[in-house]
């Protein structure tokens, strides 16, 4: 009788570890069902005309197809971006607004900043920053537009696509927000000390910090600073970089990368394949800057060299 009741338990517990797996990716699969509608986060501190304005320029983006509306506040700001090293209030206004749009496995993350009455008022986080802190979020497969009636930073929208995800039952893991908000101000600051040097954009930062991204995805969350730190070099020269980017500012970019690595986002299956696909946007979207670096005048020594062997080769077997 004993042998028996102890079979019993131990095929339940089997049978109950089988179980959880399925229910578990059930749970994941319902979340994505959730997403049946955008979410419209909007400042609670535009007015009545700057709000409609705001709905109108958003919802242009999806043909003014049905969507909620999630109010973003002083208290959202200190929930999500606090805990990060900022210092909202609960009474701190919000402008910025945003539209998420949940797509289709493996499109990736694609952000655009929307002008408001023909002029872009997001004054310091750019598309290609915001794309680079969704995926250190944990964020996937979204569209996100951006907008402001006032020139301001644009940090309540980036509140407001947290939230979103929260309320849509995709909790995302505040290490992995607090990276991705360290991350932002780093690159924002590195973008600002660097924005009038010939031959730099905030473009060619962020690809290189989303290549580092898709790269360190593919040694895994076990990666050494060590190896990080040559990644980033790598990436920098990739990206015509290291005769731009000072030894601090590297430092501040490894320092992120260590803190993404920390937060435990590369445990994440799909943070390599998203990274991927946000360093592709990235390039896709400033297409004509990496065509310009990618001539012959700015490829490298060993580049040249294989050229020419190969073009060797190719007189002689050609």
């Amino acid at each position: 009788m004993k042998k028996l009741r102890r079979f019993l338990l131990i095929s339940g517990l089997c049978g109950l570890l089988a179980f959880l797996p399925s229910q578990l990716a059930h749970a994941d699969n319902n979340n994505d069902n959730n997403w049946q509608e955008p979410v419209m986060t909007l400042g609670t501190s535009l007015t009545n005309g700057q709000r409609q304005g705001t709905i109108n320029v958003l919802s242009a983006k999806i043909n003014n197809q049905n969507f909620q509306q999630l109010p973003v506040t002083g208290n959202t700001l200190v929930q999500y971006l606090n805990p990060a090293g900022n210092t909202f209030t609960d009474s701190s206004g919000v402008w910025s607004s945003a539209l998420i749009e949940k797509t289709h496995s493996g499109q990736g993350i694609n952000v655009q900043i929307l002008p408001y009455d023909g002029k872009n008022n997001i004054t310091t986080i750019t598309a290609d920053q915001y794309r680079n802190a969704a995926l250190t979020a944990g964020i996937s497969d979204a569209n996100i537009y951006v907008t402001s009636a006032t020139p301001i930073d644009g940090s309540g929208a980036l509140a407001g696509v947290y939230a979103a995800f929260s309320q849509k039952g995709n909790q995302l893991n505040q290490d992995q927000v607090n990276a991705a908000q360290n991350e932002m101000k780093t690159l924002s600051g590195i973008n600002e000390q660097n924005k009038n040097q010939s031959g730099y954009s905030d473009a060619q930062l962020n690809h290189a910090v989303s290549q580092a991204k898709q790269q360190m995805a593919q040694i895994g969350p076990n990666i050494s600073n060590n190896q990080i730190t040559n990644i980033v070099n790598n990436v920098l020269q990739e990206n015509h970089l290291t005769k731009i980017i000072s030894d601090n500012q590297k430092q501040q970019i490894i320092n992120i990368l260590v803190q993404v690595r920390d937060s435990g986002a590369l445990k994440n299956g799909n943070f390599k394949e998203q990274a991927q696909k946000v360093s592709a946007n990235i390039k896709d979207q400033a297409q004509k800057i990496f065509n310009k670096l990618n001539t012959p005048k700015n490829r490298n020594f060993l580049q040249k060299i294989w050229d020419q062997v190969v073009n060797f080769f190719h007189s002689i077997f050609g």
